[in-house]
């Protein structure tokens, strides 16, 4: 975890902001509410909250994969480069390029670990040879040692912790700013968790990553930010050493020490 941050951010150090961010699934239920928020570049900011309280909502909402979910309906801001990804001229498929997102469950392909991560290359406009787009993927998702000699295998060969890494390598492969983790470990066991937490500290050297997770330790051992959601809304936000230790509303003190969710 680093050293303390400032909420103050300047502007050029925030990778993505929201400003009154609502999110409204068919049924009418507000999963998100004027949800006003910002992210520092190249730090890890975890967002924790009981279930059900909006936060892989949220984490959907920072590249508009909500809009895949019938009937859900945005409001306000996100913006990314001083630009709203809302806005009608802003294509959500170079949204998702640079914004890029991993899942609670690994999801591989049924085709080889080559390509897995050469396809999504291609699907987003790289034409030629992608070996050394495969190579560098996988390296920055600590992969490539272990599958360099069995390329052509099939994906779903790997173990469960590996495929969740070839699912970071196949986000890397499209060189994104930002990387959002949807409990990316709540599915794997110790070992491979540990595998994952201590990737994510290296991948913060490049990338913004912010993470929803269920695991208030894992948070404070990789997180530098963390924000506290309770039924849609954005109680308390802040650097992850000073809310677990000086949380400043009850109800984030509550949560962090058990007492309910």
């Amino acid at each position: 975890m680093n050293e303390e941050y400032d909420l103050q951010f300047a502007s050029d150090h925030i990778a993505l902001s929201s400003k009154n961010l609502d999110v409204i699934y068919a049924d009418g239920l507000t999963a998100v509410k004027k949800l006003s928020i910002s992210f520092p570049r190249k730090a890890v900011t975890a967002i924790i909250g009981p279930s059900g309280c909006g936060k892989s909502t949220a984490l959907r909402a920072f590249n508009r994969m909500n809009e895949l979910i019938p009937g859900t309906t945005t409001r306000g801001e996100v913006l990314f480069h001083a630009k709203n990804i809302y806005s009608p001229s802003v294509d959500p498929v170079a949204v998702r390029r640079h914004i890029g997102m991993v899942f609670q469950k690994p999801n591989p392909f049924p085709k080889s670990i080559h390509e897995n991560i050469a396809w999504a290359a291609r699907i987003h406009g790289h034409k030629g040879n992608c070996d050394d787009i495969v190579e560098s993927s996988l390296k920055g998702a600590a992969l490539w040692d272990e599958v360099k000699d069995k390329l052509r295998n099939s994906a779903l060969s790997l173990s469960g912790g590996q495929q969740q890494r070839l699912c970071i390598a196949r986000a890397l492969a499209l060189k994104p700013e930002i990387i959002l983790m949807d409990e990316p470990t709540s599915a794997l066991d110790p070992i491979s968790t540990a595998s994952i937490e201590n990737l994510i500290t290296d991948l913060k050297k490049d990338f913004t990553i912010i993470i929803v997770t269920h695991n208030m330790q894992q948070a404070g051992r990789i997180s530098d930010m963390t924000a506290f959601m309770l039924l849609g809304d954005l109680i308390e936000y802040t650097s992850t050493k000073k809310l677990f230790v000086h949380p400043e509303d009850e109800r984030t003190e509550r949560y962090i020490t058990g007492r309910f969710g």
